[in-house]
Order: structure tokens, then sequence, then C-alpha cells
């Protein structure tokens, strides 16, 4: 499995946290950015991993700002992508479930590194129930 990953300078600590421990388990990360602590603007990294979404370089992504808000909020503007910000496992294994989230969300500033993993490792391992979730996505996309 291909995951996209990006964060903004408010991420970044994250990211390199969970970039280390989804290469650690075997999973191909496509980091795409950012690279330091220096500000930047979250929407452009947001662009990126939904671009390698849709564009079918990754399965899904991971994004991760302060709050996770603004990240989420940006992700979302593209038809296709699910962005579900989750602050613990059970938000992250329904998001799977129902919703067929195909990005995960994470507040750095909200959220412990260990949960954090946590709520990856969830994310991750969950599959879409389909049947009557279905019907609601695809209302979604409409």
């Amino acid at each position: 499995m291909k995951i996209a990953l990006g964060a903004d300078h408010g991420g970044f600590a994250l990211k390199e946290i969970v970039k280390k421990h989804l290469e650690d388990k075997g999973f191909e990360v496509l980091d795409k950015g950012c690279y330091s602590t220096e500000s930047v603007d979250y929407p452009v990294y947001a662009k990126a991993v939904a671009n390698s979404i849709l564009n079918k370089e990754a399965d899904c992504g991971i994004l991760i700002c302060g709050t996770g808000i603004g990240i989420s909020i940006a992700a979302n503007r593209f038809k296709g992508i699910r962005a579900a910000l989750c602050s613990n496992t059970t938000m992250a294994k329904l998001t799977r479930e129902h919703n067929d989230a195909n990005i995960l969300a994470l507040g750095a500033r909200m959220t412990g590194d260990i949960l954090a993993l946590e709520i990856v490792d969830e994310f991750l391992k969950t599959e879409f129930l389909g049947g009557r979730h279905l019907t609601r996505i695809q209302a979604i996309e409409l």
C-alpha cells in the first residue's frame, strides 16, 4: 500500500514520526512535504496529497497540521476526496467503515504521538463496509 503523507509546519514533527512508523511497518510512503518547521501554507500540502490519491499514485493519504481542521477542509475541496479529522481510534474506524475516507487528518497540537499512531493504525486496517453506506457516499459525490 502506498500512502501519501503531508503536513504544514505545525504538523511537521508528527509527520516525521508517522512516516517512520509507516515505513517500519512496510508501507511505501510518498512524502509530499513540508520538510521543516519553517512557516508554510497548509493548502499546498492538502492539494499535493489529494492529487496523489486522485492520480492513483497513492492508495490513501494522511495530512497533519496544528489542529487538523484547516488541512482537512482544504483536502475536501477536491471531488473524490473524503478527508476525515480523527482524534481517537473509534472515529478512525467508523470513518473508514461508513464514509470510506481516503485521507486521515490529524491535529499535531491536539493529539499526542502515541495516540496519533494508534489512530493511523486503525484507519489503515479498517475496510469500508459498503452496502447502505455506499449510497451515502455516492450522494456526496453528486
